[in-house]
């Protein structure tokens, strides 16, 4: 009889009971945290109508809110795309036979995945800014899509790289007992699946990238967070401006993950096979006949020998 393995003891009825009093009471606690902020907020006179009015006018969402989201999908839609190129060719050359270049992309991978993201996006705008690179109205969008780029591609990589790794060596080893080479099993056999298989951790690493384009704030970079502040500057509310901004990214994040969840159950119901399935025989190729050719008039008639005497 084999034992199974837990994590952790059945909690009996004394941790039962401890475990619902530490529940009750973190659930107080919470509760009691929010009457006070939203308390102090009353005092302050933040839910007054008049500051929420602005909201329900078309004004304050064409001229603020629109735009800093229209900045946030683009900054987020051109990094997902760079990001998801940058993690391939790395992860996959990661996984390179060769030394000399499993070596350098390691170095880069680490390299990007170390730098903070907000460093990486003050250093790509003085580039921009200093040499002219780009337009001087794109500067701040390419600065951020540079950052996101570069931090959420190296993690991609890392992902590509640990789900071909945590493939089965059965995968491997049948691409090579084929005549594959081993760049060809990982290109047709290992790394399809590892993507299927590491889908859940790429789309949550996208709703980071929708996160992280706020950091653009700190470059003057117009996206939600930048556009909310103007708002409220323009207003006088700013608490309620920043919490709409709150409540659009929370609604972004959940449409990403609900499509991240239609993706993933798309693929794992798609049924995958080698190809057509066949009940053709294949002709028996004899004597001197074509490949693929008749051979009922090269095989000859099975004869009886004469009886002897």
């Amino acid at each position: 009889m084999s034992a199974q393995t837990v994590l952790f003891d059945a909690p009996g009825p004394k941790a039962r009971v401890r475990h619902m009093i530490m529940t009750v009471v973190g659930g107080l606690v919470t509760v009691g945290i929010l009457y006070l902020v939203i308390s102090k907020l009353g005092e302050a006179g933040q839910w007054d109508a008049a500051k929420w009015t602005p909201f329900l006018t078309g004004a304050a969402w064409q001229a603020y809110l629109i735009p800093g989201l229209l900045g946030t999908l683009s900054a987020s839609v051109i990094s997902v795309v760079l990001a998801g190129i940058f993690g391939l060719v790395f992860g996959v050359g990661r996984l390179s036979q060769h030394r000399w270049v499993r070596i350098v992309c390691g170095i880069v991978v680490e390299f990007f995945r170390a730098v903070p993201v907000l460093l990486m996006m003050y250093f790509a705008f003085n580039i921009y800014s200093r040499n002219g690179v780009f337009l001087p109205s794109l500067n701040p969008l390419m600065a951020v899509v540079t950052a996101l780029t570069l931090y959420n591609g190296s993690v991609i990589a890392e992902l590509v790289r640990s789900g071909v790794h945590a493939l089965p060596k059965g995968q491997a080893e049948a691409g090579l007992s084929i005549g594959l080479t081993r760049q060809q099993t990982l290109m047709s056999i290992q790394l399809p699946q590892a993507l299927v298989a590491m889908l859940p951790a790429l789309m949550g690493q996208l709703v980071v990238v929708i996160k992280d384009s706020a950091l653009g704030f700190g470059i003057t970079f117009m996206e939600l967070l930048n556009q909310s502040k103007t708002l409220g500057s323009a207003y006088a509310n700013v608490v309620p401006a920043y919490l709409v901004a709150a409540a659009l990214f929370i609604v972004l994040n959940y449409a990403m993950t609900k499509l991240a969840g239609a993706v993933e159950s798309r693929l794992r119901r798609r049924p995958v096979t080698a190809g057509p399935l066949t009940t053709t025989m294949p002709n028996i190729v004899q004597g001197s006949a074509e490949p693929g050719g008749p051979t009922d008039n090269l095989i000859e008639p099975y004869q009886a020998p004469a009886p002897k005497d």
